[in-house]
C-alpha cells in the first residue's frame, strides 16, 4: 500500500479546509445573507482560524465569487453530461436541462435567493474578468457545443447562429429562475422551466426531430450534501 508523503498529506489538509470554508460560507450566506455574515463566522462554523480564511480567500468578496463560481461548477458538469449523451436527441437534452436546473434551485430556494444576487452582477457585467465570469463563458461555449451538434443532425433548425441561441437559452434560465426566486413563487419552479423550454424549443426544434419529452440520462452531478452547520450568533 503506497504511503501518502508529507507534501501530500498537506496538500490533502489544505483541500480539505478550502472545502470545509465554501461549504460553512454557503450554509451561512443562504441562512443569513452575504452582508450580515462576517468572514470571523466563517471560520468558525468551518472550524478554521479567520486567517486560514483569508489564506485561502484573500477578501470577502473572493470568497463570495467562489461560492457563485461551484454553482457556475455545478452548471457545467450537467452541461458536460448533456454533451456527452450523445445518443438522446439534443431537443430532449435541452428540455432536461431546464427541469433539473429548476429542480435543483427549488429545493434550496434560500440559498440560492442569495448567490444569484451575484450571479445577476457576473450577467450584467458589473464584475469583469472574475473566475464566475469565466465559468459562466465557458458554459455558453459548452451550450454552443450542444446546440451546434443538434443543427448538424437536423434536430434544431440550421438557419439561427449557435451561439445566438446559447446567449437566448441562458438567459431565459436564467431570467426564469431569476424571476421566481425575487419577484413570484406562486407556482413551482420546475413548472415554469417546462414552460420556459416549451417557449425557447418552439422556433427552435424541427418537426419530427425526436420525442422532445422522451427518456434521457440522468444529467445530475454527484453532490454531497452539506453538513448542518451549527454557531452562535454574537
Amino acid at each position: 500500500m503506497a504511503v501518502k508523503t508529507s507534501a501530500a498529506r498537506s496538500a490533502a489538509r489544505v483541500e480539505d479546509s478550502r472545502a470545509r470554508i465554501l461549504e460553512a460560507a454557503r450554509d451561512l450566506f443562504g441562512e443569513y445573507g452575504v452582508g450580515d455574515v462576517t468572514m470571523a463566522e466563517v471560520a468558525e462554523a468551518a472550524g478554521v482560524s479567520r486567517a486560514t480564511v483569508f489564506n485561502h480567500f484573500g477578501s470577502k468578496h473572493a470568497l463570495v465569487e467562489s461560492v457563485t463560481e461551484s454553482v457556475f461548477a455545478g452548471y457545467e458538469g450537467i452541461l458536460d453530461n448533456a454533451v456527452a449523451a450523445r445518443a438522446t436527441p439534443v431537443p430532449a437534452l435541452v428540455r432536461a436541462l431546464f427541469e433539473l436546473m429548476g429542480r435543483g434551485i427549488e429545493s434550496d430556494r434560500r440559498f440560492y435567493r442569495t448567490v444569484f444576487r451575484e450571479v445577476a452582477r457576473v450577467t450584467l457585467g458589473l464584475e469583469e474578468g472574475g473566475v464566475a465570469q469565466r465559468a459562466r463563458q465557458s458554459a455558453v461555449a459548452k451550450l454552443v457545443h450542444l446546440l451546434t451538434r443538434g443543427q448538424a443532425r437536423g434536430e434544431l433548425v440550421a438557419s439561427l447562429d449557435a451561439e445566438d441561441l446559447a446567449v437566448a437559452f441562458d438567459s431565459l434560465v436564467f431570467g426564469t429562475i431569476t424571476h421566481w426566486l425575487y419577484d413570484d413563487a406562486s407556482q413551482p419552479l420546475v413548472d415554469r422551466m417546462l414552460r420556459a423550454a416549451d417557449v425557447f424549443l418552439g422556433p427552435v426544434a424541427t418537426p419530427g426531430a425526436g420525442d422532445v419529452a422522451g427518456p434521457v440520462p440522468d444529467l445530475s452531478i454527484d453532490v454531497v450534501a452539506p453538513t448542518p452547520i451549527e454557531r452562535r450568533r454574537r
